[in-house]
């Protein structure tokens, strides 16, 4: 019994590697047109047009990864904070409602916050807070090529807030859960010793929960990078390449969103397939990267003690 176990589980694990392989294999395969055709050179070329079959991913690139990283500059202090309240600052009383809206945030469907972004935070936005931004930022030498251009609303800038809004019930779900398994006699051990609240985050909560910590912000960010729905809507879907984050932009799920349906010719399916192609190795990457971190994390660790 303990084999056939171990062999059924071993089959489940190797299958979904099988799932990946099966997936990259086909991607590789319906974008060999543009592979053969541009080569790395997709990956630098900001132009995209259809009619005249020349196509560049730098625009969809550029997009996902600055929405991306505008969205987790928020998010993650944000859920950080709520996290923290949840668990150590919170009345008991407030708790559990405060967690239940958390958690429905969460449960609100991708288009919705995109409608809400259009029609309700981009008008608001335009209207008060990104004339504020050109003035007090535009003049600046170094940040002020970044709040150029006319307070629209939509952009590059509203589309990493609206992430930013998603992904904080993701994050704050996980790190209140895992600051939760901190045993209650090391806090209190601190709490004697004289530490403060966040003497205690910092040197008890955090060491302890950081694998926990660091899943919930990669969890976080692979929403964020692959977010359709919510990006299309605000991003403005633009394949115009600007400095500005207050410019019109696109994403690669934004572009993949708008075109795949329409599109026109087997090049272009190829290259919408090949954006496809970029946003699964993004993903690959970034959770590489965060397996090694956590590897550094723990080698540390041990060098320590």
């Amino acid at each position: 019994m303990d084999a056939f176990f171990k062999n059924l589980t071993r089959f489940f694990a190797f299958f979904v590697f099988s799932i990946l392989a099966a997936i990259l294999i086909s991607l590789l395969y319906h974008s060999q047109l543009t592979l053969a055709k541009f080569g790395f050179g997709f990956l630098f070329v900001d132009e995209w047009d259809p009619v005249k079959e020349e196509f560049g991913a730098l625009v969809p690139i550029y997009g996902t990864l600055v929405s991306s990283a505008i969205a987790m500059i928020i998010a993650v202090p944000v859920s950080f904070g709520i996290a923290l309240f949840l668990t150590e600052l919170s009345p008991n009383w407030l708790k559990r409602p405060l967690g239940t809206a958390i958690e429905m945030l969460a449960a609100i469907p991708s288009i919705i916050y995109g409608m809400w972004g259009l029609f309700v935070f981009a008008p608001l936005f335009a209207e008060h807070v990104q004339p504020l931004l050109i003035q007090v930022f535009g003049p600046l030498p170094i940040f002020g090529p970044l709040f150029k251009g006319p307070a629209m609303g939509i952009g590059m800038l509203t589309a990493g807030i609206i992430l930013a809004v998603m992904v904080i019930p993701f994050i704050t779900a996980v790190m209140r859960d895992v600051f939760e398994l901190v045993p209650a006699m090391f806090k209190e051990s601190a709490y004697g010793l004289g530490a403060t609240t966040w003497e205690v985050v910092w040197h008890i909560v955090l060491p302890y929960t950081k694998s926990g910590v660091v899943g919930g912000i990669m969890l976080g960010l692979g929403r964020a990078l692959g977010e359709t729905m919510a990006v299309t809507f605000v991003i403005g879907n633009s394949h115009r390449l600007s400095a500005s984050l207050l410019a019109p932009g696109n994403s690669i799920a934004s572009s993949l969103a708008n075109e795949f349906t329409e599109a026109v010719g087997e090049l272009h399916s190829s290259a919408l397939i090949e954006l496809g192609l970029i946003l699964f190795l993004i993903t690959t990457i970034v959770l590489a990267l965060s397996k090694l971190l956590l590897m550094r994390l723990t080698l540390n660790e041990g060098k320590q003690s």
